[in-house]
């Protein structure tokens, strides 16, 4: 099998560090957060394809130097053209059936145990499925008793919700849903594609541990605390020299003498954390330095951003070289 990952969206909610940093290179519990998406596919999987779009150049250069297990082939698209028609462009040559993936979503799922469900039912494709409380951000899926999808709502309003589950991103289809898909234009995979490959039967797979849609900061937090929590983050042991709890996944170069940390911080390669510092649940990229006696708590800061000596900031965002 092939898989197929979706790499769109220009990261608003995550602005001002996605004007330079794709979202999905974001560093979460230690790697990238695409890198955790490409974890859940398994070991023998012929080929990934990333479907990208915005900072296209920078992902397929972080790739080419980041290698991964399987062979990995980026295909940009000039000018958006939604799911659908990202999936469209970048979709030839896929296997039968093929992974397909959004790259933005944390989870824990068997993508083996899927394709069994796939081919078990028969359909033309199995997507996985989270239950969530408020689902107007999401696609909503209505279920038969042997989970068979009868309809699907692309961000309804709750009253108009036929469940509380929702299309959690990851999924196994034929090919031939890609000939649906009209060529050449904006197409959306959710509203226009989805709902007219039902009756060639489209089922649902729930997901009974964790997912998270990780586009904000606060729930890309969430995601990374999520990780920790199942072990994804590696050992994650303190910095050396270093006072606190942990787990902080320290990447080479990374020096916190004499600072302190809470639970669930990224420490991106070259970071200086100064002492008397303070770090929890937060992501800190490469070359950022947080001075002497500052506090950093729940706040994602960009490449080689500063935190000023004894400055506190909880709740931000800081965007590449960025000054607090």
């Amino acid at each position: 099998m092939k898989a197929l990952v979706l790499i769109g969206g220009f990261g608003t909610r995550l602005r001002p560090l996605t004007h330079t940093v794709p979202k999905q290179l974001i560093p979460v519990a230690g790697k990238p957060m695409l890198y955790h998406v490409l974890d859940l596919l398994p070991a023998d999987v012929e080929e990934v394809v990333l479907a990208t779009g915005y900072k296209a150049e920078v992902i397929a250069d972080y790739v080419r130097h980041h290698p991964l297990r399987w062979p990995v082939r980026t295909v940009s698209e000039a000018e958006p053209l939604g799911t659908g028609g990202g999936m469209k462009n970048a979709g030839g040559g896929m296997s039968d059936p093929f992974f397909l993936l959004n790259s933005d979503v944390i989870a824990a799922a068997d993508l083996r145990a899927i394709v069994a469900r796939h081919l078990e039912h028969g359909g033309v494709g199995t997507m996985t499925l989270a239950e969530v409380e408020d689902t107007r951000p999401y696609g909503v899926a209505a279920l038969a008793p042997d989970d068979r999808i009868t309809a699907f709502v692309e961000k309804p309003e709750p009253e108009a919700a036929p469940s509380h589950w929702i299309n959690a991103g990851l999924g196994v289809w034929s090919r031939s849903v890609l000939d649906a898909i009209p060529p050449g234009r904006v197409v959306s995979w959710e509203r226009e594609v989805v709902p007219g490959l039902l009756d060639g039967g489209v089922y649902g797979f729930r997901l009974t541990r964790y997912w998270e849609d990780a586009g904000t900061p606060e729930r890309l937090l969430r995601a990374q605390r999520l990780l920790f929590d199942d072990g994804r983050g590696g050992k994650a042991p303190l910095p050396r020299g270093a006072l606190g709890t942990g787990p902080v996944a320290t990447a080479p170069g990374a020096t916190a003498e004499g600072a302190s940390f809470g639970k669930y911080v990224t420490l991106g390669p070259g970071a200086i954390v100064e002492a008397g510092a303070h770090v929890e649940n937060s992501i800190v990229m490469e070359g950022t330095r947080i001075e002497r006696d500052a506090f950093v708590g729940g706040s994602i800061l960009g490449p080689r951003a500063r935190v000023r000596p004894s400055h506190r900031i909880v709740g931000q965002t800081v965007g590449e070289a960025g000054e607090v």
